[in-house]
């Protein structure tokens, strides 16, 4: 059950998608919205122009102030009319000072965190780091995440990346037990296991899935499953891929491991994230 969703505001090409996809998940739940607006206002004024001198470095953070505030606005417009016209309970809270920590306190007190699959900090004059904003949110204990795409999609078929460890069980019961969209059949897919154990961990897992309710199947494919996931997922048309990591391998960008941050980094599918 999704009582409150938070989703992040910050006028970039995934923040439409984002606001969509909360809003839908609201109506389907009874849920209310909390849109956080999320600029970054010092990576704004200051990235990549260390080098360049004044005055042509205040106009430059100026002009890139008005353009992000103006992506914003509009990103709160967006929000604002879409929960109106979906007859959704909302609220807008405006970030202040350091961003970052504003969206996690109030993660704090939400069921779930929508955002934009590369970064809510990617505005289109700053070349951020993918990764980093969901190293830093799952870090800090914001779970569960769905990281949204740029072209808005119904969930259907959901992939879900089963290892057998205890973080990607996690991953695939929270998806299960919140029952976000209960009518999507799900695929159980693991790698790197031999097909004896591989076919014992994904019978269990199924029949798990299966005890909740959900239409469910499974695939074993021995191989890199940074190489071979998205390749299934694409191949079986998945409209999301569930994952699970682990918060304190993550610190160390290890098993958010490679095969997240490679995901992260390539797909073009929803993520639903959790531990």
């Amino acid at each position: 059950m999704i009582k409150r969703i938070l989703v992040g505001l910050a006028g970039t090409t995934y923040t439409p998608v984002a606001i969509q996809r909360a809003v839908t998940l609201a109506q389907a739940h009874n849920a209310e919205v909390t849109g956080v607006t999320v600029l970054d206002r010092g990576r704004v004024r200051c990235e990549g122009i260390g080098l360049v001198k004044a005055p042509s470095r205040d106009a430059i953070r100026a002009e890139r102030m008005e353009v992000a505030q103006s992506q914003i606005d509009q990103s709160v417009t967006a929000f604002e009319t879409t929960c109106q016209a979906a007859n959704i309970k909302h609220r807008v809270v405006a970030e202040t000072d350091e961003p970052f920590t504003r969206l996690v306190d109030l993660a704090r007190y939400h069921d779930l965190m929508v955002f934009g699959l590369r970064s809510v900090f990617e505005y289109d004059f700053l070349s951020g780091d993918p990764e980093s904003l969901l190293i830093r949110l799952v870090g800090a204990g914001v779970r569960p995440l769905i990281a949204v795409s740029e072209m808005y999609r119904s969930i259907s078929r959901v992939m879900i990346a089963y290892s057998g460890s205890m973080e990607s069980a996690k991953a695939m019961k929270r998806f299960v037990q919140m029952r976000l969209w209960p009518s999507a059949e799900l695929k159980i897919v693991t790698f790197h296991l031999s097909d004896s154990k591989a076919d014992e961990l994904l019978r269990d897992a199924e029949r798990y899935c299966r005890a909740h309710g959900f239409r469910v199947c499974h695939q074993s494919s021995p191989g890199d499953p940074q190489l071979m996931l998205m390749a299934a997922a694409t191949l079986w048309q998945a409209d999301m891929i569930v994952m699970g990591n682990s918060a304190r391998s993550v610190m160390l960008r290890k098993a958010l491991g490679d095969t997240l941050l490679g995901t992260l980094r390539d797909t073009r599918i929803p993520l639903f994230l959790a531990q």
